[in-house]
């Protein structure tokens, strides 16, 4: 790994961290009253959200610029020069190495076993990209989930803040969830996948050596089953929202569904 990537990596994990312990207490002062009166464990969940939309927004925009602009990966998905989306997974892995950080600070309120799997899984298939400089375009291309985190981060924001479910705010965040989270992890398939078997008995593919085709197919299955899920609980949601049958439910209700959101869609699902 280059001097480069380190530095945006370090960067990224402190520039995170910083977010999440000076900015987004202020800022979340100043946008609304009831932060002040969440409690400790939620002010804690609260930052972290905030700083996970920022991170989605951050590379989630930066890959749509890369696959519109960047003609030498787009035209060597495999090996094409990986200068742009070495920077977009830098900046990844320095969240997810903040966000590690975080949850063993906070392991009894918002440790998750099947999370650090996640992190440590995906900061070992973006190694690939910035030691070895392979599959740009896929690894970039994955990063386009991200867009969908700000609406999922926004709809525990409006929970936690104890917006009635009938809110026309909740409502239009839900359907915009609904429609982004399709566009960004389901409709994209094909595409992907297109490309993907594209590749295959290519000498650019054999060059990969078997450790990384099989880390990078198994692992974009994995995301897609995942996704797939994903998608038709959010639709679910979003479908007894629209005909009335999700109205405001009981506290226990909405606490369980608080954590469930938290294990089901959770803040990087890339």
């Amino acid at each position: 790994m280059e001097t480069r990537e380190l530095t945006v990596v370090a960067g990224s994990f402190v520039g995170f961290q910083v977010l999440f312990s000076v900015a987004s207490p202020l800022l979340s002062k100043a946008i609304t009253p009831g932060y002040g009166r969440l409690p400790a464990t939620k002010l804690t969940e609260w930052n972290s959200r905030l700083v996970s939309t920022v991170h989605a927004l951050i590379v989630g925009l930066f890959c749509l610029f890369i696959l519109q602009f960047d003609d030498v990966v787009n035209a060597n998905p495999v090996w094409g020069d990986p200068n742009l989306v070495k920077l977009n997974v830098a900046i990844t892995c320095g969240y997810l190495i903040y966000d590690l950080v975080l949850l063993a600070c906070n392991w009894s309120t918002m440790g998750d076993g099947f999370f650090v799997c996640h992190h440590l899984a995906a900061l070992y298939a973006y190694g690939y990209v910035l030691t070895r400089g392979v599959l740009p375009y896929f690894a970039n291309f994955r990063l386009i989930s991200e867009l969908s985190t700000p609406f999922v981060n926004q709809r525990w924001f409006f929970e936690a803040l104890k917006y009635p479910r009938s809110h026309r705010l909740v409502v239009l965040n839900g359907m915009l969830m609904s429609v982004v989270f399709f566009l960004v992890r389901i409709a994209v398939m094909p595409s992907y996948w297109a490309s993907v078997f594209a590749t295959f008995g290519t000498s650019d593919f054999e060059r990969l050596g078997l450790g990384a085709q099989v880390a990078w197919i198994t692992s974009c299955i994995a995301l897609d089953i995942l996704n797939t899920v994903w998608m038709y609980k959010i639709a679910r949601g979003c479908y007894k929202v629209m005909t009335g049958r999700g109205g405001r439910k009981s506290k226990e209700g909405a606490d369980a569904e608080s954590i469930s959101d938290k294990k089901h869609f959770n803040n990087h699902t890339d």
